[in-house]
C-alpha cells in the first residue's frame, strides 16, 4: 500500500500503513510526533503528516518543488 499525501486517514488506517499497534498511534498522538486533528472523538490524519514523519527530507524536497511551481504560475499568470 502506498501513502498519499493528499489523502485523510484514520488511526486505523494509519497503523496498518505505518505497520504499528494501536496503542503505537496513540502515543504518538499523544507525544506530538504524527499531527492529527481531532473530530468528535475520533483521528483524522493526512497523508503528508506521515511522510513528514517518516521522511523528512523528502517531505522538504517536495515542499520546494511546490512552492517553485507556485511561484512560477503566479508570475506567469498576474498579468490575466
Amino acid at each position: 500500500m502506498e501513502i498519499k499525501p493528499n489523502e485523510v486517514y484514520t488511526t486505523e488506517e494509519a497503523g496498518a500503513l505505518l505497520k504499528v499497534s494501536s496503542s503505537t498511534m496513540k502515543r504518538m498522538l499523544k507525544s506530538g510526533l504524527l499531527r492529527a486533528n481531532k473530530f468528535g472523538k475520533q483521528y483524522r490524519i493526512m497523508g503528508h503528516e506521515m511522510l513528514k514523519m517518516l521522511s523528512p527530507d523528502i517531505d522538504q524536497k517536495a515542499v520546494t518543488a511546490y512552492q517553485t511551481i507556485k511561484g512560477k504560475v503566479r508570475s506567469t499568470t498576474k498579468d490575466w
